[in-house]
């Protein structure tokens, strides 16, 4: 697995890393997955960047991540994120990021994490006491590095000055382009990035059904981007890119992968899946190298994204 370095001064990792939240939440039940066999089987294949959050499934995601990495920890970079209350709210304060974090380390059963991510921004605390509070985390060897999730320009610029962003982790693929107009920012800053639901929220991966067909726990089921009008079209476009990997003897996944590696060299995508089968062919878009003439029939495709929005706007995440 080739290995990128996140950011000027972040940790080097896999090009592709692994994200963990489908393992517990927002994609319905899924009672046959072998969450453990495939995160370890993630490192086998070359994996070295996992990802995870106090909030999905409240330290279960945690617990499950740090059970499957625990023989391998001085191997792996791990990721996790505070900021989000049990309600659903938004709680930054420094005390709350200390709590959740002392809670992450006993969940992981680690005694530090290699990267911290302010999950949402929280409009309630000045980012500065926020970036402040990490800055102390991590000169303390509780914590490697400063991530941050969702957010915008202003907000990375004051968190930038008081303690070194390493990355930005927002969702970016082939459906969804507009955090690219933050990438000269963070080229400038030094910033790297990282892509969450760099398939569509598996739509890109060519198997997606209309939303009715999901669980009701499945966050696919109000997605934009599988309703009526936008389904149809979704569709129609995955299928022109599955026809394009294809006559690259690669798969509509490995295409929309290799896809966000040819955007950056500091861009490390996160796909997740339960599957270990799955996980193989994610892995395999690091060795998939898109010519020019690809980029462009890909471009002719989706020239600025897919149809529908990646919210629903009641919770669209708003950039400051």
């Amino acid at each position: 697995m080739p290995r990128r370095r996140l950011g000027r001064d972040g940790p080097v990792v896999s090009a592709i890393g692994y994200g963990a939240m489908g393992i517990t939440d927002f994609y319905g039940a899924d009672a046959a997955s072998d969450a453990v066999a495939t995160i370890r089987r993630a490192h086998e294949i070359g994996v070295t960047f996992f990802d995870t959050a106090e909030m999905y499934g409240w330290g279960l995601n945690e617990r499950i991540l740090g059970r499957a990495l625990a023989p391998v920890r001085d191997a792996v970079v791990i990721a996790t994120k505070f900021g989000w209350t049990r309600d659903y709210g938004l709680d930054s304060r420094p005390d709350h990021i200390r709590q959740v974090l002392d809670g992450s380390l006993r969940q992981l059963g680690v005694d530090h994490v290699d990267v911290l991510y302010q999950h949402r921004v929280d409009p309630a605390v000045p980012i500065e006491d926020v970036a402040g509070t990490v800055g102390d985390l991590i000169r303390a060897g509780k914590v490697g590095h400063f991530g941050l999730s969702e957010a915008g320009p202003t907000t990375i610029r004051r968190a930038h000055a008081v303690q070194p962003v390493a990355m930005l982790q927002t969702e970016y693929s082939l459906f969804e382009r507009d955090v690219e107009r933050l990438f000269p920012l963070l080229s400038e800053l030094g910033i790297g990035f990282v892509p969450y639901a760099p398939l569509g929220r598996g739509f890109l991966t060519g198997t997606a059904r209309p939303a009715a067909l999901h669980d009701p726990d499945d966050m696919r089921r109000t997605d934009p981007r599988w309703q009526p009008g936008a389904f149809e079209r979704n569709v129609a476009a995955v299928r022109a890119l599955a026809e394009l990997a294809h006559a690259r003897g690669a798969t509509v996944a490995q295409l929309a992968l290799a896809w966000l590696l040819a955007q950056g060299d500091d861009i490390v995508p996160i796909p997740g899946t339960r599957g270990i089968g799955r996980l193989e062919e994610n892995v395999g878009a690091a060795r998939l190298t898109l010519s020019d003439g690809d980029l462009r029939r890909i471009a002719a495709i989706l020239p600025s994204g897919g149809f529908g929005a990646r919210y629903p706007d009641a919770v669209m995440p708003q950039w400051t």
